[in-house]
Order: structure tokens, then C-alpha cells, then sequence
């Protein structure tokens, strides 16, 4: 299949080769053509997957058609995303779609009064944050009954950090009479219930269930004692010095702290969590993309948006209290069709976590080393070997060293039930 088939216009399909896309991935093959028939759409996919050219291109195909200047402070299109850095990759997708339209990037980090001037010109398409789009709200420097055209990009994350309140009131300032995209990697039944409000009659979009992995993908779970998983992070890291490594903390103070030990130890190392400036938290990214940087630790907050390609691992040092968050962790490598590795660190303390995940994805994650840690009835303290540092298994695909034990594996988990009702796309 190619872009020619998807009824888009020649000027669009002329500045999508020049970005490089040379035949849509499955999000974009459903979705382009359904919201160019004017229809609400409800796509699941995850991320890496192509899903702001699935919106982009019919977004700035419908704006460009029949275009009038837009009035002060009103905005014709706009995209919703649930952080600066996914906010700010959508807009160069978006810049190199078109020449013809305004658009502006409205994100918190950077200075209000210059954004208040330029909204104050009248916009084609906006990419905001929700926090900062209340902020001008309330200072009355825009004006959304005019917006036709609405898109909620990682319609779940944004309902994890918590803009579920921003995004209802929002919506009832934007036109009624307009059309809704929205895009999730998970379909909890937050999710399902948000869609209901937001999408009228909406066509649903998917390219895998709801909470499956990237299929290339390789994941697989270390039991470990707490005070054993740094020296394990690190033995794992060393063997992949040439190679791109994203590691992911609970914590903002854990990021820093484990980001200082990793440059003691002579890794290449920075860190984004919330507790960082935009502009360091550019430069980290900018420095991790170019490779001068080769480990980047990260919270789950500060991580969303994150597309860099060359990502071979994602460690998850710690499992995230929400499940739907280790679908997204895993989603920054294996990008653009590559393979990577998924690693993820377990102590006593975590295999609720652990087991909430592997409800999510609807399979057993595969034991790299150490035994589970089982879970005695009355509460008390989960009991298991953790097991030492040294001889551990290999992260692509948790393979145990030579004379190992065989591999304990534990039994799948129940299906959940799938969310949301949407009418299926053809």
C-alpha cells in the first residue's frame, strides 16, 4: 500500500516523501482515510507506530482546503498533547506537512507573553499542553469556539498525570459542531468513558489490542534483592556500552541519584525528570539523539514523547504503579521498525506491580534470572530468592547463562476485559 491509495492530496503526499515516509504503517493505512471522510476516530495504537501523520495529514489537508485567515485570538485546529516534548514533535511533524498554515506551539517551560503574542494573530493549528492552554484561557488570549477540528494525542497518559479536569473544561469551549481524534496505546476504562464524552459516533482504529507490547519487542523480568539492582543495572549496561539505553526511576531524587552513580562508574549518563529545567531537559534529549549521551534516566513523566529511534533497551529499575505506564516505557524502544529490549527489575516489594502488568499485557513475562518472589496469604512479606548480580541472564531475551537452573515460569493471568464500544473501521 502506499500513501496514493488514502485520497490525500497531491501536495501533501509530495511533503510526506520529502519527511521520508515512503508507505503508511497500519495506523496511518486506517485512520487517514476514515478522518478524511470527516468521521470521529478512536485510534489504539502504540506508540512509534506513525500516529501524528495518522492525524497530521488529515488535519492539515481539511485546514488547507478552502482556507481563510484565521480571526484573532481563534484557532481552527487543535492538538492536545500530554507533554513540552511530545507537544513539541508533533509541531515539526506538523511544520513539514505545510507551508501555508499558522501554527503555533503552546507549552509550559518557555515564556507566556511571547505565545500571547502570537495567538493574538489568529492560529490554523495549535499544539498545546493542557496546562499551559488553561493558562491562556484564563487570561482570555484565546478563543476556541471557532475550533473545528480536535485532537487528543496519548489520550491515557494525559489522564495519568492528571489533566482530566483541564480537558473537560476544554472541551465545552471548543465548536460542537466539529470533529474528534483521539489516540491511546491503552484502552482502560478511563479511556472508554473519556471517548463516550468527547467522540460522536466515532470509528475505532487498531492496529494491536489494547496493552500489547511493540510485537519486536524482546521483554523479560530479574528477581532481585533492592540493594541488588544497581550492580545488576550496571553489569547489564556495560554490556551494551555501544548502544542507546533508556532506564526509568519511580522517583525524581531516584533519577538523579542513579544517574550520578552511572557517571561514576564511567557511563556516558543524564537524566529528565520533573525536578529539571526545559531547556536541560532539551539538551539531555538532544545529547541522548546524537549519542553523546548513551543512558538517559528518566521518570515516566518526563519520558512521554520521547522518540528516538536508536533506543536498543529500556530498563524499567523501577516497575511504574500504573501498569498502562510499562506499555508506554517498553514503547520508546523497537521504534521504526527495529528490535529492541525490554529489562525490568522486580523486588519483593513489587510483584503486585508486576502482576498488574502482566494482567495488562495479557501474558507472563519471561524470568531472566532469580525466582519469584511469592506472595503468602495474610499480607505478610513476599518470600523469594533474588538471587546475586553476577551470572545473570541476558536482557535480549532474558536467555540464562551456562549452567543455570531452567527458568521458573509462572502461570499466565486472566484476560481483562477490553474497554470502549466504538464501531470497528473497515
Amino acid at each position: 500500500m502506499t500513501f496514493n491509495t488514502l485520497g490525500l492530496d497531491a501536495h501533501i503526499l509530495n511533503k510526506l516523501d520529502a519527511l521520508g515516509f515512503k508507505a503508511p504503517t497500519p495506523i496511518q493505512a486506517k485512520a487517514i482515510p476514515v478522518a478524511l471522510d470527516g468521521h470521529d476516530v478512536l485510534g489504539i495504537a502504540q506508540t512509534g507506530t506513525g500516529k501524528t501523520v495518522a492525524f497530521g495529514a488529515p488535519l492539515v489537508a481539511a485546514l488547507e482546503q478552502g482556507r481563510v485567515k484565521p480571526a484573532p485570538k481563534t484557532v481552527r485546529g487543535l492538538v492536545l498533547a500530554p507533554t513540552r516534548e511530545l507537544a513539541t514533535q508533533i509541531m515539526a511533524t506538523l511544520e513539514g506537512l505545510t507551508d501555508t498554515l499558522r501554527l503555533n506551539l503552546i507549552v509550559g517551560g518557555k515564556s507566556i507573553n511571547p505565545q500571547i503574542n502570537r495567538l493574538a494573530r489568529g492560529t490554523d493549528i495549535m499544539v498545546a499542553t493542557p496546562g499551559r492552554l488553561i493558562d491562556l484561557i484564563d487570561r482570555s488570549a484565546v478563543d476556541l469556539s471557532k475550533t473545528r477540528f480536535l485532537v487528543l494525542d496519548e489520550a491515557d497518559q494525559m489522564l495519568d498525570i492528571g489533566f482530566v479536569h483541564a480537558l473537560r473544561r476544554i472541551a465545552p469551549l471548543v465548536s460542537r459542531d466539529r470533529q474528534t481524534m483521539m489516540f491511546s496505546a491503552t484502552m482502560p476504562k478511563s479511556i472508554s468513558d473519556l471517548a463516550k464524552d468527547f467522540l460522536t459516533d466515532p470509528v475505532r482504529v487498531e492496529v494491536s489490542p489494547p496493552g500489547r507490547a511493540a510485537d519486536k519487542v524482546t521483554q523479560c523480568v530479574h528477581f532481585v534483592r533492592k540493594e541488588d539492582k544497581q550492580p545488576l543495572l550496571i553489569e547489564l549496561l556495560d554490556k551494551h556500552r555501544d548502544e542507546l539505553a533508556l532506564v526509568f526511576s519511580r522517583t525524581k531524587h531516584g533519577a538523579e541519584k542513579l544517574m550520578r552513580t552511572l557517571e561514576k562508574v564511567g557511563f556516558a549518563a543524564a537524566s529528565i525528570h520533573g525536578n529539571k529545567s526545559q531547556g536541560q531537559r532539551d539538551r539531555a534529549l538532544e545529547a541522548f539523539r546524537a549519542g553523546d549521551v548513551r543512558v538517559l534516566v528518566a521518570t515516566d513523566v518526563a519520558a512521554r514523547g520521547i522518540d528516538i529511534p536508536g533506543v536498543a533497551h529500556v530498563y524499567n529499575y523501577d516497575l511504574p504503579n500504573v501498569p498502562e505506564n510499562y506499555v508506554h516505557r517498553i514503547g520508546r524502544t523497537a521504534r521504526a521498525g527495529r528490535e529492541g529490549a525490554a529489562v525490568a527489575f522486580c523486588t519483593a516489594d513489587e510483584m503486585g506491580e508486576l502482576k498488574d502488568i502482566e494482567k495488562v499485557l495479557k501474558m507472563s513475562i519471561e524470568v531472566a534470572s532469580g525466582t519469584p518472589w511469592d506472595a503468602p496469604a495474610g499480607g505478610a512479606k513476599p518470600k523469594g530468592r533474588g538471587g546475586k548480580p553476577q551470572g545473570r541472564g541476558n536482557p535480549n531475551g532474558g536467555q540464562k547463562p551456562a549452567g543455570a537452573k531452567p527458568q521458573q515460569r509462572r502461570r499466565r493471568p486472566r484476560n481483562g476485559a477490553k474497554g470502549g464500544s466504538p464501531r470497528a473501521a473497515a
